[in-house]
């Protein structure tokens, strides 16, 4: 029984071995867009927090390689958070600009159709009340989110991503294409 475990693994060493251990290339001129929904949420927008209703955000983006492993580009994402047993709700609006840095070669990843990033962004945030009963409002501020993910790509150009973050939702997760 022991050999025949000696030999598995010796099986699967030896295949490891003559894989190719190519990273994916994150260069200039390489560009991602993501589009996908954002989970969970903070505070007052938690699930069934203080009788709220956060529901799932939306929202996109895309970054442009302006260096090796370097990307910048933008974020748009959209959340509404109703309030149980009362009319109307907020409405949040997130835009603002991102850079992501990608540990593939760092890390000596043996994929190239995975891809691990980290990044930080500046953007503005605008926050509109409808509840018919207090009468509107809107606000808006400064934001400096944070993001880490990975994209596992199924395809030369189609993959599917995840990012843990500081913006409209904790975890987002989506659809990604790779443009060149």
């Amino acid at each position: 029984m022991k050999k025949r475990h000696y030999i598995f693994l010796l099986m699967i060493l030896s295949l490891v071995s003559t894989h190719s251990f190519a990273q994916m290339p994150i260069d200039k001129g390489t560009a991602f867009v993501n589009a996908g929904i954002g989970v969970g949420g903070y505070g007052f927008g938690g699930f069934g927090t203080y009788g709220v209703n956060s529901g799932v955000a939306i929202g996109a983006s895309a970054e442009f390689g302006v260096y090796k492993n370097i990307t910048v580009g933008g974020f748009a994402d959209y959340r509404r958070v109703g309030y149980v047993g009362v009319p109307g709700g907020t409405n949040y609006i997130y835009l603002g600009a991102r850079g992501s840095y990608h540990f593939n070669e760092l890390l000596k990843l043996p994929m190239n159709n995975l891809d691990l990033y980290a990044g930080l962004g500046i953007g503005y945030l605008v926050a509109t009340l409808d509840r018919t009963y207090y009468g509107g409002y809107s606000a808006g501020g400064v934001i400096v989110p944070v993001h880490i993910g990975g994209r596992y790509f199924f395809s030369d150009n189609v993959g599917g991503f995840a990012e843990l973050a500081t913006d409209v939702a904790p975890l987002k997760l989506g659809v990604t294409f790779k443009l060149k």
